[in-house]
Parts: structure tokens; sequence; C-alpha cells
């Protein structure tokens, strides 16, 4: 491989991509500057771009999340040091800190790193296809559908951990497919999409109240618990399943953020570059949705890390494109530190971890929309 540094920056016009609209939302797409260092092969038949801040950024984020883990499986009421959790992980450990450590904390501590990356990466595929801010699956309504999927397996069905997943996946792709209905002749405008999504959302939180009123008290108590968004007792069959979701839909998300950077750019260059549009987007929803339905399916609703975390990701790396893997990483970070603060301040009650994340999202969405107000009157 030799590398071949990007002599000027390449822009493009904003104003030519779909995303440019007139609605008054806010926008994730804007000029494109194109920076960093190209690595091709002697042929230049294989290129890769790669942006110094961009890995930077992500090696930060990693070493964060390092820590968060770290903290996580050390602290709490059974203090272990780092040696003692090594030695349980690898099998050497006492009998209390592997019970500790396998048992309890690192099947919650996975689920929460798998959740928050799937979370993040669906959000930054939403917002990218639509070029807004507010298209991520907890504002469109992706994981209600989600949601109201699961509770039928749950309160209906008495189904098991897989059939409560693709009851899940099943409901998200239904909601996918009736917005898509709804959007049919006008594309994957923003604000239409976002307002549409929020009316599909509404009535899918009724119906999941409906469902409610409709089980056993027992089930009730359990549905309810469950659509807090909660961590509390997660076992390695929860983390397995997340993580062989993560494992097989982060890769192909991974291969197909190049195209997703060139849809961005507008239909007409996307084409123009060989990119087919139609398939790229539907291929990339699918996925998008499918990462937030079994997260949904394994910790219920858990609100805005998916709205949050690519915004944060963008600024961090400092780049204009869709950024999945510093998505992916901001996401976990999040929710891994969302669960530790919950865990830790305010024992021994035992507090969801989606209340922290909704209290905290909130706060960043009514930040959000009030800077973007400002923006758009300046």
């Amino acid at each position: 491989m030799r590398a071949v540094r990007q002599s000027k920056p390449a822009t493009t016009d904003a104003a030519t991509t779909p995303a440019a609209t007139t609605d008054a939302v806010p926008a994730v797409a804007r000029p494109r500057v194109v920076t960093g260092r190209v690595l091709r092969t002697r042929s230049g038949g294989v290129s890769l771009r790669v942006q110094g801040r961009a890995v930077a950024a992500s090696a930060l984020l990693a070493a964060v999340l390092l820590a968060v883990m770290g903290v996580t499986l050390t602290t709490g009421d059974f203090e272990l040091s780092v040696g003692e959790v090594l030695d349980a992980l690898f099998g050497g450990g006492s009998g209390a800190a592997d019970f500790v450590v396998n048992t309890l904390r690192m099947p919650r501590l996975l689920t929460a790193l798998c959740v928050g990356a799937a979370l993040a990466v669906s959000g930054a595929i939403l917002q990218s296809l639509t070029g807004n801010a507010l298209g991520s699956p907890d504002i469109i309504g992706f994981t209600n559908g989600s949601a109201t999927g699961a509770l039928i397996v749950i309160v209906v069905l008495n189904g098991s951990m897989t059939q409560i997943a693709l009851g899940a996946l099943a409901g998200g792709l239904a909601t996918a497919a009736a917005v898509y209905l709804l959007m049919i002749g006008r594309g994957l405008q923003g604000f239409r999409l976002v307002v549409i999504g929020i009316g599909v959302s509404a009535l899918l939180l009724a119906v999941n109240s409906y469902l409610i009123t409709r089980a056993s008290w027992q089930e009730a108590l359990e549905a309810q618990a469950w659509l807090l968004g909660s961590l509390g007792n997660r076992l390695w069959v929860h983390a397995s399943a997340i993580g062989l979701a993560v494992a097989v839909l982060l890769p192909l998300a991974l291969l197909l953020a190049r195209r997703l950077s060139m849809v961005e750019m507008g239909e007409a260059t996307a084409t123009a570059l060989g990119v087919n549009v139609g398939r790229t987007r539907a291929a990339l929803l699918v996925i998008s949705v499918a990462l937030a339905a079994f997260a949904t399916a394994v910790t219920g609703p858990i609100w805005f890390v998916a709205l949050a975390a690519p915004q944060l990701a963008r600024r961090v790396a400092g780049t204009s494109g869709p950024a999945l893997l510093s998505s992916a990483l901001m996401g976990a970070t999040l929710l891994a530190l969302s669960d530790l603060v919950v865990q830790r301040l305010f024992a021994p009650a035992l507090l969801p971890v989606g209340t922290a994340t909704g209290t905290i999202g909130g706060l960043y969405l009514i930040w959000l929309l009030v800077t973007e107000s400002r923006k758009s009157r300046a």
C-alpha cells in the first residue's frame, strides 16, 4: 500500500442534494469537504481514505470505553482488583469472583456495549439517508414498532427470547414498510419522514398501551417493566443474541458505508459514480431497522442513544460522512457509561437505564432544536 495525500479539498455543493430542502428542520447534510490520506495498492485496484482526526477520535473513544469497562467490572457491592477480574475471565479466579464477573457483570456489560453500538449505527444510517438530524429509529417510530412486535410475542404468545427477537424484527420491518408506503412518490425527504414517523410512532404507542391492558396482571407488570428499557438481569443468552446480530449486521453496514457517503451527495451524483441508489437505500434501511429491532428485543426501548450518538460522533471525528465506526464506539460508550452511573449513584434502587438515557436525551433534543432554530433565523 502507498499513501497519497489529498492535494486540494474537494467540495460538493449541498444545494444540489435532496437533503437541501426548504423544510424547516435540523439537517445533517452540509457541504462535503474531502480531506485525509489515501492508501492504495500499487496497482491502484484497492484504495482507502484515512482521516487522521477520525482515527484519533475512534482511538480516544475506544480508550474511554475500555476505562468504563474496567470500572464497571471492578467496582460495586463486591469490589475486585483488575488482576482478580482477569483471573475470573480466564478461568483462574475464586468462586465468588467468577460468579460476580462472569454471571452478573460481564453479560450485562456486553449487552450494553452491543445494544449501544447497534442503536448508534441504526441512527447514523437513518440520519444519513434522510439528511435530517431527527432521523433516528426512536423518533420515526421504528423502535415503537419493534416494541409492538415484541409485546405481541410476550403478551399473546408467551414466547421465548428467540421468538421475542423475531417479533421485534417483524414489528420494526412492518413499521418501516408502513412509513415507506405513506411516502410513496415523495422520496426520503427529512421533514416528511419525521412528521409521518412521529404520527406512526404515536399510533404504535397507543397499540402498545392497549396490549398491556389486555394482558394479565403479571404479564402487564413484566411488559411495563420491559418498556422502560433496562439492562438489569441480563444473562449470557441476551448478550449472545445481540452480539450475534451486531456481528452480522455491523460489518454489512461498514461495507456499505462508502456507498452511503455517495448517496449523501445526492441521487444524481451517486448514480453517476456507479451506485444503485434504490438498492443501496433499501439494504441500508433493512440493516438499520434490524439493528434497532434486535436491540429493542433484548433490552426494551432505550431512547435517544440512536439520536445523539451519531451526531456526537460526527462532531468528535470532524467528518461530514456517516462515521459508522465512530458512531458505534460512541453509542457503546454512552450506554455503558449511563448504566454504570445508574448502578453506582442510585444503588440500591434498581433504576432502568432507559430512564437515564431518556432524561439526558430529552435535554439534548431540546438543545438541538433550539440551536438549529437559531441557525435557521441567522
